[in-house]
């Protein structure tokens, strides 16, 4: 595994134990979440601009991310 597949790997790691934490959620949940959402995707394509950005920031993102989700489903 190359060095920036790593750090994708620990920057999603990251993302998700930190949404399980901040929405009281079993991790399993939350990676199932991300991965059906799209949401993994776009943390990895986007690794470079998003790991600069606060845990605060990242959490709304998703969030908002998620909720854009949620409404093309329906």
């Amino acid at each position: 595994m190359s060095k920036t597949d790593q750090d994708k790997s620990y920057f999603l790691a990251f993302c998700i134990e930190q949404y399980k934490v901040a929405k009281g959620m079993d991790g399993a949940d939350v990676a199932h979440l991300f991965f059906e959402s799209g949401v993994a995707s776009y943390l990895s394509d986007n690794f470079e601009v998003l790991h600069t950005q606060s845990r605060q920031w990242l959490m709304e993102e998703i969030e908002e991310m998620l909720q854009q989700s949620d409404s093309k489903d329906k």
